[in-house]
């Protein structure tokens, strides 16, 4: 059974603006990993068809172990789709031994104009069983949130 996983924020930003950060290496760098992780991207491809390989490492793997490794989350994800300022779709696959992480989960960003804002919405689509729903759908609302702080930061 496919599972989706989403959530949404109001970003003090323009569409452009918010659109030009999923697609910049560094500023992904700086917002997508949640809190309790760093990213490194290894790999950076940013058109239709192209992608990256990203690198999350948690600060304490204590008691959240990697899928990859025992600190690690390694993803190779995929640019499906890129409409601008509007949409961006990304498919993702962990590296992981474990089949509870197998398959390929969608990512959707949809941007729309709100007032002087943005409003995101993520949704991911055939999320693998092995992710926990409630920490998946923190980690994305953690990553919307540094995403809003980098861009209204930016200006």
């Amino acid at each position: 059974m496919s599972r989706t996983d989403r959530a949404s924020r109001l970003i003090a930003a323009p569409p452009e603006t918010v659109y030009g950060a999923l697609l910049d290496r560094e500023s992904l760098e700086a917002w997508l990993p949640p809190d309790g992780m760093r990213g490194r991207v290894e790999r950076w491809d940013p058109r239709c068809g192209g992608g990256f390989r990203i690198v999350l490492t948690y600060l304490d793997p204590t008691d959240s172990p990697g899928k990859s490794s025992d600190a690690t989350d390694v993803v190779d994800v995929g640019f499906a789709d890129l409409v601008p300022p509007e949409r961006v779709v990304q498919r993702a696959v962990f590296e992981a031994d474990d089949p509870s992480y197998a398959g390929i989960m969608t990512m959707s960003w949809y941007l729309a104009a709100a007032g002087d804002g943005t409003e995101v919405t993520v949704t991911a689509t055939d999320v693998p069983p092995g992710i926990d729903q409630a920490v998946h759908e923190a980690g994305i609302a953690s990553s919307l949130a540094n995403l809003a702080s980098y861009v209204e930061a930016v200006g």
